[in-house]
């Protein structure tokens, strides 16, 4: 657990260095750091989905069919509505109306979605190492003083999301890791770099996506090739 908490350290210390940024800039500056922000979140995701899509052993029909079921899923499941009562709840508590809800949603998306945060936790539950999560720590460290400066406080709950996420992997790790094959990561990394682009799409204002109801979606791979390993 000690990466983990480390993670959700630099997530806090990155936000609070970006909230002292953000009171130094007016209105007009918060605005291009936030279209700034949504552009490098879209090609951040898009470049780890495109990575996996040029390799010749990727599978080129499930990504769609796990972001399909997924979203029927996620749905069902109202995912983004709890989410979002759960930033609201937290906003309510702050006594604020600054888009807590959103940054913290946002932000716990974009630092939980993607092979990092299971693999890197995976590996520190079994064999306690903890290079992966250490890095990530840098980089989410990094992205949080550029969310906090463009979409506020709330991004510091995030870290909140992490220690229970990347916790619960890690502590998870002996029943998971059995199933964390190269495919099911090649084909997480791709669906998880999907969902981080929808997130720069929605952060910009061009359309709505219900990024928290795509959430499933990083399950179907394990699923699939789960049971194709039993039908083996």
């Amino acid at each position: 657990m000690i990466a983990t908490v480390i993670n959700a350290i630099a997530v806090i210390a990155g936000g609070i260095l970006g909230l002292l940024v953000k009171g130094r800039f007016t209105e007009r500056f918060r605005e291009i750091i936030t279209q700034a922000t949504g552009l490098a979140v879209i090609f951040i995701g898009a470049e780890g989905a495109i990575e996996q899509l040029l390799l010749p052993e990727h599978n080129p029909v499930l990504f769609v069919v796990s972001l399909v079921i997924g979203g029927l899923a996620g749905e069902a499941l109202d995912i983004e509505g709890a989410l979002k009562r759960l930033g609201d709840r937290l906003e309510s508590m702050c006594g604020t109306s600054g888009g807590v809800s959103k940054s913290f949603v946002s932000a716990s998306l974009l630092f939980c979605v993607g092979s990092m945060s299971i693999l890197g936790s995976v590996q520190s539950g079994l064999n306690h190492d903890y290079s992966i999560l250490l890095t990530k720590s840098i980089l989410d460290g990094i992205y949080a003083v550029i969310f906090a400066s463009s979409l506020g406080f709330g991004v510091l709950f995030s870290a909140v999301t992490i220690l229970v996420y990347q916790g619960g992997i890690t502590l998870a790790a002996g029943f998971i890791e059995p199933y964390i094959s190269a495919d099911v990561l090649r084909e997480l990394s791709l669906v998880g770099g999907i969902l981080i682009a929808g997130l720069g799409i929605d952060m910009l204002g061009i359309r709505k996506l219900k990024v928290g109801n795509l959430l499933p979606s990083m399950l179907v791979p394990a699923l699939y090739y789960g049971i194709l390993h039993f039908v083996r």
